[in-house]
Formats: C-alpha cells, sequence, structure tokens
C-alpha cells in the first residue's frame, strides 16, 4: 500500500502541472475575449451616442491609424523588419480565419441584399433587419481587425518587457547585495507585495490597450506600463531575503 501511495504521488503533481498550464491558458484566452467583446461594445455605444456622424468609418479610422502608428514610428522591430506589415498580416489572417472562412461573409453578402418579393416573409424581414443593424455589424467586423493589430503590437512589445525588467533586475540584486553587506533590514510585507504585481502590469497593458475604444500610440500604452513591471522587479529583488 505504501509503494502504491509513493507511486501515484508523482502522477497527481505532473497532471497538476498539466492542469495549471491548460488552466492558464484558457484564463488567457478568456480575458482576451472579455477584451474583445468590451472594445465591440465601447465601439457600439460610441456610434450610437458620441461619434454618430463616423459612424462605420470611426472604426476604419482607427485601424488605418493603428497600421499608420507602426509605419512611421517603427521601423524595425526585434521580432520582425517590418512591425507594420506583420501587424497588417495578423489582422488579414484574423479576417479571413473569422469571416470568410467561417462562410459569414456570404451570410452578410446574402443579408445585404434587397428582399426579394418571392423569397417569403422570413428572408424579408432578416434583410429588413439587417438594414438596421448593418453598420454596427461592420464596426464589429473593423474592430475585430483592429484588436488583431494591437494584439500583433502587444507580441512585438514583449522583448520591451523582458528588457526594462532585466535591467531592473540587476539594480535591484545590486541593491539586496548593499542592504546585505551593510545590515539593513529586510521587509518580506514589501517583497510580497511587489511580487504579486509582477503579473498584473503586464496582463493591464494588454487588457487596458486592447479594450481602447478609440486610437492610441502603443507607446503610451506600453512603455508606463513595463516600467510600472520593472519597478516592480526592482523592489521585489532589492527586498528579497539576504541569505537563502
Amino acid at each position: 500500500m505504501v509503494a502504491t501511495r509513493t507511486q501515484s504521488t508523482p502522477q497527481k503533481s505532473k497532471s497538476g502541472w498539466f492542469g495549471a498550464l491548460f488552466g492558464g491558458v484558457g484564463s488567457f484566452a478568456l480575458w482576451l475575449l472579455v477584451a474583445l467583446g468590451f472594445s465591440i461594445l465601447a465601439e457600439w455605444v460610441g456610434q450610437t451616442w458620441v461619434w454618430q456622424e463616423a459612424g462605420v468609418q470611426h472604426s476604419r479610422n482607427m485601424l488605418a491609424a493603428e497600421i499608420e502608428h507602426l509605419d512611421s514610428d517603427y521601423g524595425r522591430a526585434l521580432l520582425t523588419d517590418d512591425p507594420a506589415g506583420y501587424a497588417q498580416g495578423f489582422a488579414e489572417t484574423t479576417y479571413h480565419g473569422l469571416v470568410e472562412l467561417t462562410g459569414l461573409q456570404h451570410v452578410l453578402a446574402w443579408l445585404a441584399e434587397p428582399p426579394d418579393p418571392q423569397g417569403g416573409r422570413v428572408q424579408a424581414a432578416l434583410r429588413s433587419g439587417y438594414d438596421v443593424v448593418e453598420p454596427y455589424v461592420l464596426s464589429a467586423l473593423t474592430i475585430t481587425q483592429v484588436f488583431a493589430v494591437r494584439l500583433a503590437v502587444l507580441t512585438l512589445a514583449m522583448p520591451v518587457f523582458f528588457l526594462f525588467a532585466l535591467v531592473a533586475l540587476v539594480d535591484g540584486l545590486v541593491q539586496r547585495d548593499l542592504r546585505r553587506w551593510g545590515g539593513g533590514r529586510e521587509s518580506a510585507f514589501v517583497y510580497h507585495h511587489a511580487k504579486r504585481m509582477l503579473v498584473p502590469t503586464v496582463i493591464l497593458a494588454w487588457v487596458i490597450y486592447l479594450a481602447m475604444p478609440v486610437a492610441v500610440h502603443p507607446a503610451w500604452i506600453i512603455f508606463p506600463f513595463a516600467a510600472l513591471n520593472a519597478l516592480a522587479v526592482m523592489v521585489a529583488a532589492s527586498t528579497f531575503k539576504k541569505y537563502l
């Protein structure tokens, strides 16, 4: 019985790692869907009450502005030599997968046609109703492309978080050694609170940038949160216990 229990223990820990991995991926995908839903909802609210005159063109201007920011200010990136082309290709691939491959494009094209007198009441009701919601559907499709562009930008920006954190880690370890040899006091309270801020500072950058209802330069979102993440890394490293 003892041998059986000892053999089953590694299997539980192994399944726990896999469960944590898939749970993390599922949570990340859920947060992306929430951010996309909020982006579409914010665009619909603005299209109804804020920028009524712009209508669908507002989302199209957002898409053009997001790509222009990359094209004008970021000629190269660590992961690609053409950030604007990479983001635009990512958006086109997303549109192709969600709209064209699923057949949604053909459905929308059929609904956009004028009602056929010989098509029946259901067909006439669907096409008449689509005339009312068509601007919102087109805005949602464009915002999905904006979301894909921003998602590509965030993937290109992750080396920025890494470099900021690396510099902060070195600085924090130097401060820790100075505190160690100088007889400074430890603060587990500060360490644990700084440690808890490591992941949220990255997640907040993703959620806020993806859910912004207006076009914004990525540097205004990425650099402040990268600095906050670096600050958390520095504080956590500098307040880490002196003796292991």
